[in-house]
């Protein structure tokens, strides 16, 4: 049977609206986890008093496999649709929460934004909306969830409220009309989730899983370059050496030679698994594990990049960017050294130089070396990583030239890199 179209979808949006239980709900409905599992969860949470939590944790009991690394890939969760096949991104609620939703939202082909109903947009929900739109994201389902919890249950004016707020939030950042889709939902009770509802007559609309059925399936860059950035690294007995990551561009063969950067250490791949299962090849928005012969587990880290031995990723001495100030509580000046949070590296880089402040809705000049440059501007400055960080110009590879930029546990800026001055390895 021939494979559906893959797609990976992150789940983002403020702590407490109700991403885990939307994840853990879908996994369900979709055949993804067996009803006994729920049903043992159900009683693991109402035993603990948190009887409403049985589908998150579905997700979140991944926090302790992951600490005792018991699976690779226990970031993915796969589910199907008649059209396409989904991995899930990130388990959520993880405690460096931002961190990991930018690797993640970074990888992402969509993503689906988890608004509660009552709450209606937090700040949280601008700051995830905005990493979407900068790091690339091009497709989006919003669900408003905890319908049930409106006042009164299941409130059309409530609904068409917290439309309204997300429809103008997702418009400032730069989202149109056909980039993205709202839909109710109550994922602890299931309602408009797989199955449209009663209790919601006034919704003529999709399903949540009709809407992501219909997401539209990304093109894969397979003709570029392979770039393949590290999330993590294994060391497997009777195995080896098990690099896990997703193919950006390109396409990995067992016997491939490949150059791992900034490490500048050369491996042959021997085999490639995803989702527990040997593949004869990993492709564009694949998240695989692969075994590498010639490189020990020392010799490379999250954040390395692998690509062909004749077209090794780039590593940059420094870097010319275009960025938006999103969150700074003062100004930023030449000298400030925050953390860029580019695919899986992170790497704390000092501005050297703010070229140019642009108006950040045309991208016109309107100020050449300005001396700082605050919260709303856009703007072209000159980058120095303090340590080697793999990045590649935006126009060459986006998914390798977008990055965050991270200080004091927030997002202050994200951007792209337009320019690099190589560093000689």
């Amino acid at each position: 049977m021939a494979e559906k179209p893959h797609l990976n979808l992150v789940f983002i949006g403020h702590v407490d609206h109700g991403k885990s239980t939307l994840v853990g709900r879908t996994l369900f409905e979709t055949g993804a986890i067996k009803e006994h599992v729920i049903n043992e969860y159900k009683k693991k949470a109402e035993e603990k008093g948190k009887g409403t939590f049985a589908f998150a944790w579905e997700m979140d009991q991944l926090e302790e496999e992951r600490e005792r690394g018991l699976t690779i890939d226990v970031m993915h969760k796969r589910f199907d649709t008649d059209k396409y096949y989904f991995t899930i991104i990130d388990a959520p609620g993880h405690r460096d929460f931002v961190k990991n939703m930018i690797t993640g939202t970074s990888q992402a082909d969509a993503a689906v934004l988890v608004v509660a109903a009552p709450e209606g947009p937090m700040a949280q929900t601008r700051e995830h909306t905005f990493l979407a739109r900068t790091l690339g994201v091009d497709q989006l389902i919003i669900a408003v969830n905890k319908m049930d919890a409106t006042q009164p249950a299941f409130d059309e004016n409530r609904f068409n409220t917290v439309q309204d707020e997300i429809t103008k939030l997702l418009k400032s950042v730069g989202y149109r009309d056909e980039q993205f889709q709202i839909v109710p939902i109550s994922a602890l009770k299931g309602h408009n989730v797989t199955r449209s509802s009663d209790d919601i007559p006034w919704w003529s609309g999709e399903t949540f899983l009709q809407a992501i059925n219909n997401l539209k399936s990304p093109k894969k860059p397979m003709n570029k370059p392979l770039r393949l950035p590290i999330q993590d690294v294994y060391s497997i007995t009777g195995i080896g050496t098990v690099p896990v990551g997703r193919v950006e561009t390109g396409v990995m063969t067992p016997g491939d030679k490949i150059h791992f950067m900034p490490a500048n250490v050369t491996g042959e791949v021997k085999s490639i698994e995803q989702h527990h299962e040997e593949i004869p090849k990993a492709e564009p928005g694949d998240n695989v594990g692969f075994n590498v012969r010639g490189v020990g587990k020392n010799d490379i880290r999250r954040g390395d990049v692998a690509g062909p031995v004749d077209d090794p990723p780039t590593v940059a001495e420094t870097f010319d960017a275009r960025i938006i100030v999103l969150d700074h509580p003062s100004v930023i000046t030449q000298g400030y050294t925050p953390v860029f949070h580019a695919h899986t590296s992170q790497v704390a880089c000092t501005f050297i130089e703010i070229k140019q402040k642009l108006n950040p809705k045309t991208g016109e000049v309107v100020e050449e070396n300005p001396d700082f440059i605050k919260n709303g501007d856009a703007a072209v400055v000159t980058v120095k990583p303090t340590r080697n960080l793999s990045l590649e110009r935006v126009e060459d590879f986006p998914e390798m030239g977008r990055f965050a930029i991270r200080d004091m546990g927030q997002t202050v800026a994200a951007g792209q890199c337009i320019d690099i001055k190589e560093k000689e390895m």
